[in-house]
């Protein structure tokens, strides 16, 4: 990612240029503080409801706020005339993610890896696999979009439209890849995650954004009080990192092997379904503004949800639990690399309108 594109996409210049090597490190001290200082994930773990960390939560909030920040209400409305990207991002994540997840993991898991994966194991690692592949990202995306400088308002309506598919088709779907009929959404979990991750930050930049502007003018908000939340977004990631793999330390010593075996086709996956949606966009000239949070929302996953509902249904030590967590675990690292495809690959696209 080059010095102009992290100027753009609103990160810092310095954790910028290493973000990968910063992204290593906070997962390796996560683990380590995890391992050394047990009472950090235990202490934070009491701050949880509906299988969503609260401590979480606020660092999320703050990533998602500076996005918030920027969008103009009228832009909203301007952004649900525009359906091509809402097509591309509807079409991707409920009619093609869900079934290419169940074909590319259980191709690696049943059949490249049957000699390392007991075969009840790769079934369950298969229903971790596919919770995670219906259910598309409510938060991260929108610290995905201000990486590529997403258009907010645009990211808002595809979150929005998301979720309320995902109340209805999350369930049938998950059954129907599964075979199993007791499949029940964590309604909590999804309620929460939409108020914490959706509402209450765009709630709060809806009135930061008024406030600032009556009292001081737009020129201020613009060049001077937006400039100031540049930061927040990496700080915010960076430390949501440390905390999320300070819980899994755990599991990720004593899984090694199959924790990157697991790996494979979900890494394979995630790259497949943001190319599908980035390229359509590009087929339907759509502005890059668009386009690359339109590959991130399919690309990256609810896991919260998906976590939730592995548990629910196959236990807490399952197989399945186990896969929804590596999808944690790989999500981070390999978004911020499709991230830095996105931004240079801005040149393919038509200027954003």
């Amino acid at each position: 990612m080059g010095e102009k594109e992290i100027k753009k996409s609103g990160g810092l210049d310095f954790f910028g240029k290493y973000l990968t090597v910063w992204v290593a490190l906070c997962i390796i001290i996560g683990v380590a503080i995890g391992q050394i200082f047990p009472a950090f994930p235990n202490t934070l773990s009491k701050f949880e409801y509906a299988k969503v960390s609260i401590p979480v939560a606020i660092l999320i909030w703050l990533m998602i706020y500076p996005m918030m920040l920027k969008i103009d209400f009228s832009s909203i409305v301007n952004a649900t005339k525009k359906p091509k990207g809402l097509t591309i991002t509807c079409v991707t994540n409920w009619l093609i993610k869900p079934f290419t997840m169940y074909l590319i993991a259980g191709f690696f898991l049943k059949v490249v890896f049957k000699n390392l994966i007991p075969a009840n194991l790769a079934s369950d690692y298969l229903a971790g696999a596919v919770l995670l592949g219906a259910a598309p990202c409510t938060a991260m995306v929108f610290v995905w979009s201000h990486l590529t400088d997403g258009d907010p308002a645009y990211t808002l309506v595809q979150v929005a439209v998301n979720d309320l598919i995902l109340l209805f088709a999350f369930t049938p779907i998950v059954a129907f890849l599964l075979g199993v009929s007791d499949v029940v959404v964590p309604y909590d979990t999804l309620f929460l995650s939409v108020v914490l991750f959706v509402v209450i930050p765009l709630l709060g930049g809806y009135l930061s954004r008024k406030y600032i502007i009556k009292s001081k003018g737009i020129e201020y908000f613009e060049n001077i009080f937006l400039k100031k939340f540049d930061n927040i977004t990496i700080i915010g990631l960076l430390l949501t990192l440390i905390i999320i793999f300070s819980f899994q330390g755990e599991v990720i010593l004593n899984n090694p092997m199959h924790i990157a075996l697991i790996a494979v086709p979900l890494i394979i996956q995630t790259i497949f379904i943001f190319f599908i949606a980035y390229l359509a966009a590009k087929v339907w000239k759509l502005p890059h503004n668009i386009a690359a949070p339109g590959g991130m929302i399919g690309a990256s996953n609810f896991f919260e949800l998906a976590v939730a509902v592995a548990i629910s249904l196959f236990g807490l030590k399952s197989g399945a639990a186990l896969a929804t967590v590596v999808g944690v675990l790989v999500e981070v690292p390999l978004m911020l690399v499709l991230v830095k495809i996105a931004n240079n690959t801005r040149h393919w696209f038509e200027e954003s309108k």
